[in-house]
């Protein structure tokens, strides 16, 4: 690849607006589009999202959980779905939230990072729970490949802040992963571009990023913002979360958009639509 991922992105967000679309076909969409719980329903699904979703919004995120629960005919319809958002040239975000150590973790950057897999995508979701360098396999193979990672750090779910906001050694949990994807992004904030380790930081956190006393914007990475849209994030939780990092936000929306199909050209325009709101909002607040 000629750029990195975070140059890749910001031109995404730039010229589409700063919208995740999600793929996420759990048995209740399915259902309201009429579709069999089938590995056909599942199929046809995915590829009226590539349809509407690819050239649309900047990014489109299946959900890795949704597709594996048809075993491994469901892997491989997101294999299809994954090379149907390439061939569209669009970014694909794909949300695994993998995170191991030593060689098993190497074993998940080749499945979802390296040029020859299958399964690759631009950028995959990935924990850092067993701490952040348990990670350094996907990190350096992501530097390799010109991809990216968006590392969970502070999650829109109550149950993340027995974990997250848990502190020792003069810092909180999540205060070692934006360090370490600080650290990460180092080389690519020096040349001036957005860094192509990113951050999960959840639209619905409240005061968190300012008790825990978290840089953002120091960061310089992409921050993906789950919340937005049926979660019920509003533009003032956005600038309040996010403050001076808020031009790196990238809204996530999978329920908002997936109610409006099946019909793909509805589908296109709500994606449309939202991305040209978040647009609005993100550059006036």
């Amino acid at each position: 690849m000629t750029q990195l991922f975070g140059a890749r992105l910001r031109l995404a967000m730039t010229e589409l607006g700063p919208l995740c679309a999600g793929i996420d076909p759990h048995p209740g969409l399915l259902a309201r589009w009429g579709l069999d719980q089938s590995v056909a329903g599942l199929e046809t699904f995915a590829m009226r999202c590539v349809e509407a979703f690819s050239g649309t919004v900047a990014v489109v995120k299946p959900q890795s959980a949704f597709f594996e629960r048809f075993g491994s005919a469901g892997v491989a319809v997101l294999e299809r779905t994954l090379a149907g958002l390439r061939e569209g040239g669009t970014l694909s975000l794909l949300d695994v939230k993998r995170g191991d150590i030593g060689s098993t973790m190497s074993a998940y950057a080749e499945a979802y990072l390296s040029e020859d897999s299958p399964l690759r995508a631009d950028a995959i979701t990935v924990s850092p729970f067993l701490g952040f360098e348990s990670l350094r396999p996907a990190v350096d193979r992501a530097h390799e490949t010109g991809r990216g990672l968006f590392v969970l750090a502070l999650t829109s779910n109550p149950e993340g802040a027995q974990v997250q906001h848990a502190r020792g050694n003069g810092g909180s949990v999540a205060g070692t992963i934006v360090d370490g994807v600080t650290s990460a992004n180092a080389p690519e904030a020096s040349a001036g571009v957005l860094g192509s380790i990113g951050m999960v930081v959840g639209a619905t956190v409240g005061e968190a990023v300012q008790t825990l006393g978290l840089d953002l914007a120091g960061a310089n990475a992409p921050l993906l913002a789950p919340g937005v849209g049926a979660q019920g994030a509003t533009a003032g939780d956005l600038a309040h979360v996010f403050g001076e990092a808020l031009a790196n936000v990238l809204a996530s929306s999978s329920r908002e958009i997936l109610g409006s199909g099946p019909d793909i050209a509805v589908l296109r325009a709500k994606a449309r639509q939202v991305a040209e709101q978040l647009g609005v909002i993100l550059s006036t607040s």
